[in-house]
């Protein structure tokens, strides 16, 4: 079965078509689902027929719905034990799993979900898994690292989701799965579903070892080019770093994914930017978990205008509204190209994508040419040259339009958003307009405030109060 993933023309049929109970639908409704994506019309009906399922699907195009709502309609609420497991390749896919999958569970009583993932100290969780849980969500290393604890238990598992199974294979974890499939009840007794990216041989082998008799679903990747501008430059390798901050001071984007094959690229863009005057931040292997959380956080939030990233710390990330993808180098793969441009441009959205090619990337490009079937865009260098080299009106380094302050203090303190919200509105009586994302972690809370009053802002927390209780805070 083949469908396109470009949501933008596609009409999917209502969520009332689907053989979902009453106040389940009415939960959707209330969401905001109302006509299914691509993936979801394609592998629900099939998922919640019971069927294991290979889905061939990318971040964005609504897959955890697709997946979530079979393991949901096989739950047993009344049962407290682990009767779903999804298994994630990073932290923050599975952080943004559990999400989804709480909202779509609250037409139900009482459905726990659990997450599980390094990077967090063991101790809570092992509280938690004491108390029970009906859904796992977790990184493979630290889901076997509970059940060979014997602090998690499988034996009532029904469902077992591979979220991103490319990506998980990319990042060496078949030893895990294999290890955590053999704490799971036989394929005749669970159902399967498997999404990835992209089909390779490998994940082919992980889909014939773990599924039974899986139906395929397979959507032709397609980006609405009408959305995407794609412009090429070519450049000479000593330009490369400094053809970026050109391109951002001309086109100005609000939020830019820069993309790197190198991490050692990647710390030589952020530092070139940063002397530049723009805020720019770095994602690669080589950051801890806790700068990790503290970079996506800024860029989600737009204090950060542009993140700079190699392709396997950027995969799994689904960024709202970005406006630009810059090809800092030229990715040997094609596949990834067409991923790296699908980051811009969803939800009908217009996005840009700028690559910079040296000669000797030439062949790189003509294979990405083939795969699109046309011929690249190509602008010359120095018209960005002129339009950087203003005089006085020149409107000066880009700004993002948000700055986080970071609370020390999160969910083990009870602070929940409104918390935040009604110190800075309420107490201090800023505008709530002033006032952007607020994430809430473990052990830190980070609130977005616009650029001008944020002093004010951080003042204004350090002398009072979030929950009734003085806390600690500072600007990011």
């Amino acid at each position: 079965m083949t469908a396109s993933s470009d949501g933008a023309s596609f009409t999917g049929p209502a969520f009332s078509t689907l053989p979902l109970a009453d106040h389940v639908l009415a939960n959707l409704q209330r969401l905001g689902y109302e006509q299914m994506t691509p993936i979801q019309a394609a592998s629900l009906p099939l998922a919640l027929a019971g069927k294991d399922l290979i889905a061939q699907a990318k971040t964005g195009s609504g897959k955890t719905a697709a997946f979530a709502l079979p393991l949901l309609a096989n739950l047993n609420p009344r049962r407290f034990a682990v009767q779903a497991l999804v298994l994630c390749p990073t932290r923050e896919l599975a952080e943004q799993v559990s999400q989804e999958v709480r909202r779509l569970a609250k037409a139900e009583d009482n459905i726990k979900v659990l997450t599980l993932c390094g990077g967090a100290t063991m101790r809570p969780q092992l509280a938690s898994l004491e108390h029970g849980a009906h859904v796992v969500v977790g990184t493979p290393g630290r889901v076997l690292d509970h059940l060979e604890r014997g602090s998690l238990a499988l034996d009532a598992l029904n469902t077992l989701v591979l979220d991103e199974a490319d990506r998980m294979l990319d990042m060496g974890f078949a030893d895990d799965i294999a290890a955590i499939a053999r704490h799971c009840p036989p394929t005749t007794q669970r159902q399967t579903l498997l999404f990835s990216a992209t089909y390779p041989d490998d994940v082919a082998r992980l889909a014939a070892r773990y599924l039974r008799d899986p139906q395929e679903v397979k959507l032709a990747e397609r980006h609405d080019a009408s959305r995407i501008r794609e412009r090429f430059y070519e450049v000479k390798e000593s330009e490369r770093l400094h053809a970026v901050g050109l391109l951002l001071n001309h086109f100005r984007p609000e939020s830019t994914l820069a993309f790197c094959n190198t991490k050692q690229q990647c710390r030589d863009l952020v530092a070139v930017l940063q002397a530049e005057g723009i805020v720019a931040l770095e994602l690669h292997g080589d950051l801890d978990q806790r700068e990790r959380d503290q970079v996506l956080v800024q860029f989600a939030n737009r204090s950060c205008s542009v993140l700079v990233a190699t392709d396997v710390a950027a995969r799994g990330l689904d960024i709202a509204r970005l406006e630009a993808v810059i090809n800092v180098d030229i990715t040997p793969e094609v596949q990834v190209h067409t991923h790296r441009v699908g980051r811009t441009g969803r939800a009908g959205e217009s996005g840009l994508v700028f690559s910079l090619a040296s000669m000797e990337e030439m062949g790189r490009v003509g294979r990405i040419e083939e795969m699109q079937g046309r011929e690249s865009v190509w602008h010359p260098l120095a018209e960005l040259t002129a339009a950087a080299a203003q005089d006085d009106a020149s409107p000066g380094p880009l700004r993002p339009p948000m700055v986080t302050l970071q609370i020390l203090g999160g969910r083990k303190e009870k602070i929940r958003k409104g918390d935040v919200l009604g110190a800075l509105t309420k107490d201090l009586g800023f505008d709530a307009a002033c006032i952007g994302r607020i994430d809430v972690n473990d052990f830190s809370t980070y609130v977005a405030v616009r650029r001008d009053v944020a002093d004010a802002a951080l003042r204004g927390l350090n002398g009072g109060k979030v929950k009734g209780r003085s806390v600690k805070v500072r600007r990011l």
